[in-house]
């Protein structure tokens, strides 16, 4: 076998491979007196059929298996001859494939970049501080019985915070427009679910009213031909309902997993799940302020086979979070929707491997456990949690990688200057939600530039 390799980019690479006749052919015969003993023809007995024929009949097919076989296995062979580290799939394009002449084919691949990894020191990392407080609690365990709410007739006029059950139709001028009608739509008064001033103008009526309501579409309306425009609906009110809480009794405790009538108890478990989630949401902040640094510091050539692997998995995850089902077809949704995530997301994974690379990262087991443990206490049953996670190779690898990544993103911090800032905890929680959609305007930004 002959090899050549050819720098065509500064990850792909044209390797051309030549193996020899004899190796080629003895194989295509091989395979053809294996048809050969298989198969089948009217007019010869089983096994009987001359090799003259087998060969007319089954030889272009059988010599384009064998050579399909040994491309990707003289691939193999070539690629780590040369050492090469190839990222996805390769394109293999037979160039002579003829009986009597060698072999020769081409490969076309990606390989992993090189990465020389540059240091994110001086870097200004905001890091928030807070506590939960008791009235953090408080409004917490509200929220909670506004979730469990139940709706109530009144018969008294609407105001904010008030469900109203609606006929409505949509108007642009005389005429009314496509989506603008539903019958009996229940609509929270103050949700801001509806065009911008459309709520307000309901505060007031009661069941059996009639009335119109006047408004004008945002610009940026994701129907276009009602971007701007100005709209009238009339509405008929059915029913006007008031929101009743739950009281914090046995009944409503028990359904957090807490033993019935033990009211302190039950804040302690509130104010533990209020703790473990700002600190994911502090962590998560700090994590993606030092991975975006990272990124800005090491502008690296990302092969478009592991985008492309990327955003396949980001279709299937959008797929399973809007429950389009299992045997939904994922290329129907567009690759543009996940190609930049999916970039950010293969840039910041190399990125990552590279800095456990060169501190030489590991995770004990000691640790992984510690870390399933930890991730465990978010269920009512931790124990079957742990037992699930440990027994599974593919869920420990799965926490293992969570591990490094901790362990990789505490050695950037040593290199940046990380601020602490004292914060509420709804402020806490807010600025990581920030956050997160400055990184998608970010991401949406970056795409209309590449456009």
């Amino acid at each position: 076998m002959q090899v050549s390799v050819e720098t065509t980019s500064q990850i792909e690479r044209r390797v051309t491979v030549q193996v020899p006749a004899a190796e080629v052919d003895q194989a295509v015969t091989d395979r053809l007196k294996d048809t050969a003993r298989n198969v089948r023809l009217n007019g010869f007995r089983p096994g009987k059929v001359p090799m003259a024929v087998v060969k007319q009949r089954y030889g272009r097919d059988v010599r384009n298996e064998v050579v399909g076989e040994m491309m990707r296995q003289h691939y193999v062979r070539a690629i780590t001859e040369q050492s090469l580290n190839p990222a996805g799939y390769p394109a293999l394009e037979p160039i002579v494939n003829e009986s009597g002449k060698d072999l020769e084919f081409v490969a076309t691949l990606e390989i992993y970049p090189e990465i020389e990894l540059a240091s994110i020191e001086g870097t200004e990392i905001e890091r928030p501080v807070a506590s939960v407080e008791e009235a953090d609690v408080d409004q917490m365990i509200e929220t909670l019985r506004k979730q469990n709410a139940s709706w109530e007739p009144v018969e008294r006029a609407a105001a904010e915070g008030d469900q109203v059950k609606i006929d409505f139709t949509g108007y642009l001028g005389d005429e009314p427009f496509e989506g603008g009608q539903a019958e009996g739509h229940e609509l929270v008064l103050g949700s801001n679910s509806f065009i911008p001033g459309f709520e307000e103008q309901l505060e007031g009526v009661k069941a059996g009213d009639e009335t119109e309501i006047k408004v004008t579409f945002p610009e940026d309306y994701q129907a276009e031909h009602l971007a701007g425009q100005e709209a009238t609906f009339k509405v008929k009110v059915h029913q006007v309902n008031a929101q009743q809480l739950p009281e914090i009794d046995d009944e409503f405790i028990a359904q957090f997993g807490v033993e019935a009538g033990d009211l302190e108890k039950f804040r302690a478990e509130v104010r533990k799940n209020m703790e473990r989630e700002v600190k994911q949401a502090i962590d998560n902040r700090v994590k993606q302020q030092a991975l975006e640094a990272l990124k800005d510091a090491n502008d690296i050539v990302v092969p478009a086979s592991l985008i492309e692997q990327e955003t396949d998995a980001l279709k299937r995850q959008a797929a399973q979070q809007f429950g389009l089902g299992e045997d939904f077809d994922v290329s129907q949704l567009p690759n543009e929707l996940f190609a930049d995530q999916a970039k950010s997301r293969v840039q910041i994974g190399l990125l990552l491997a590279e800095v456990i690379k060169v501190h030489e990262l590991d995770a004990s087991d000691d640790e992984i456990k510690a870390k399933v443990e930890e991730l465990a206490q978010q269920y009512q049953q931790p124990e079957q949690v742990i037992e699930y996670y440990l027994k599974d190779e593919q869920m420990k690898n799965q926490v293992k990688s969570a591990v490094l990544e901790e362990k990789a993103v505490d050695k950037l911090l040593e290199q940046a200057q990380v601020k602490d800032v004292d914060m509420s905890y709804e402020q806490a929680l807010k600025a990581a939600q920030q956050q997160d959609g400055e990184a998608a305007a970010e991401a949406d930004e970056q795409a209309a530039t590449d456009d």
